[in-house]
């Protein structure tokens, strides 16, 4: 598998560390707010990296954070009017429900800052040690210029940084470049630990190092993460984590690309944010999974009523075809035709092979999905006039084989009908048989009111739910 290393800014080879076995950390939310699906972008992309690394037969160790301790999380719970631990714990909450609506694995970790606070404060206390970082009135920094290999990741030149950086009324940092390895606490209520340079909280960017050597050593295969935390988050977890621990942090860095909204990147900041939470309420979860594995995963995407429309035309034509081989599979004739054995003889073949060369290079989602497209038109061709069950039960196999990969149609099982729904199918059956048209017209038009569409086959009436 080719995988393109944010490090050295080509395609590499993947070669893990340990044979069979792959390590990944992915920066997981500050979990103070429903999240938006610029933050649901990385959550996909990387569950779709182990999938497929398991689809693949290695073991992978998949460890993704709550950040769980920020002041963003202070400030809401002064909003809110209840603790910053209680904020915390409601979002995490709703992420999960979120994360599962998206049909996203629940990591095999997901550590929490504060359940790593010792942890924390001993990588601090090697980096004091190593002369890499200082005390300062109960803050700790880090000496940025120590590391002499700093920016190295985004490409930064520390001079171009120097040029722009000041010190804030109040800090008392030596240099403006030095970031925040552990804040000192500001008010008696914040939230806050002891430590041996007083009460306070760990920085942002500790979190990461110290979780991801606790649980998955002093050297990862692969970091992931949105391209907007590239730099300073992820540049900074490199300095603090080769500086405490003398070895290369991450062998490969993927960064997935930002999400925008005519154009413009979408962020809080900007207001410009759509939660998933809200999308779901227009689209299945399942299918915003399918959009954001319908572009390549460094590519942007426009998020737009327009593009999601657009997008959700082929994922209703895979989706219908899944409904009609569920149809076969019970309704269908008994014996296999020599166009779908020609097309089995393919979907094992051919199209598996194109699925798996298109996610060796680099995950290419996006080329995944057109194998699926292709796979789905050759299964129309093979059954246009009829279908037989046995060829809809191997092809329905082979398709979830390569979806399941991609984590999309896990919600898309035969639906249960109702019994009113299908006694207006069986009433505008008896209505044809009568040739009372005009009934059985009403009824059509009743049914698709309430989302069904009916599609009469050889072998009966396909009852399809609209997506």
């Amino acid at each position: 598998m080719k995988i393109y290393n944010t490090m050295t800014g080509c395609k590499e080879e993947f070669v893990p560390l340990e044979e069979g076995k792959v390590r990944i950390y992915v920066c997981g939310p500050t979990v103070y707010n429903f999240f938006h699906i610029g933050n649901a972008r990385p959550f996909v992309v990387f569950d779709t990296l182990r999938r497929y690394f398991k689809y693949r037969g290695y073991d992978v160790k998949f460890v993704q954070n709550f950040t769980d301790v920020d002041d963003k999380i202070i400030r809401r719970a002064k909003e809110e009017e209840i603790t910053a631990p209680e904020v915390s714990e409601k979002y995490i909450k709703e992420y999960f429900e979120d994360a599962k609506a998206l049909n996203v694995i629940p990591a095999d970790v997901h550590p929490k800052v504060s359940e790593h606070i010792p942890e924390i404060i001993a990588f601090i206390r090697t980096l004091i040690d190593k002369g890499y970082a200082y005390e300062a009135d109960g803050d700790v920094y880090y000496s940025t210029r120590k590391f002499k290999d700093y920016g190295k990741l985004s490409g930064q030149n520390i001079d171009d940084l120097e040029s722009g950086a000041r010190i804030a009324i109040g800090e008392v940092k030596k240099d403006p470049l030095d970031f925040a390895l552990w804040k000192a606490q500001k008010e008696p209520d914040e939230i806050a630990w002891d430590s041996p340079w007083g009460k306070g909280r760990p920085g942002w960017h500790i979190e990461c190092s110290t979780m991801a050597k606790k649980h998955l050593g002093e050297t990862i295969d692969i970091h992931g993460g949105g391209q907007d935390l590239q730099f300073p988050h992820h540049e900074n977890e490199i300095a603090q984590s080769e500086a405490c621990n003398g070895v290369p942090f991450a062998k490969y860095w993927m960064h997935n690309g930002y999400i925008t909204v005519d154009g413009v990147k979408m962020s809080k900041s900007l207001n410009n944010f759509f939660t998933v939470r809200d999308i779901r309420k227009d689209f299945t979860g399942d299918f915003i999974r399918f959009f954001l594995l319908s572009g390549h995963y460094r590519s942007p995407i426009n998020f737009s009523d327009t593009e999601m429309n657009s997008v959700k035309q082929g994922y209703d034509r895979i989706v219908t075809a899944v409904e009609t081989l569920e149809f076969l599979k019970k309704n269908g004739t008994d014996e296999m035709s020599a166009s779908e054995k020609e097309t089995l003889e393919k979907l094992n073949g051919y199209y598996k092979e194109e699925f798996i060369a298109a996610l060796e290079d680099d995950l290419n989602t996006a080329l995944a999905i057109s194998v699926i497209f292709e796979m789905v038109t050759a299964v129309n061709q093979a059954v246009h006039e009829s279908g037989s069950k046995e060829f809809a039960e191997e092809a329905l196999k082979r398709i979830h084989e390569l979806t399941d990969v991609l984590g999309i149609l896990q919600d898309a099982e035969e639906d249960v009908i109702g019994e009113d729904i299908q006694a207006l199918v069986d009433e505008r059956q008896q209505a044809r048989k009568e040739k009372n048209w005009a009934r059985a017209d009403e009824i059509r038009d009743m049914l698709a009111e309430k989302g069904y569409t009916l599609k009469d086959t050889p072998q009966g009436v396909q009852i399809i739910r609209n997506n």
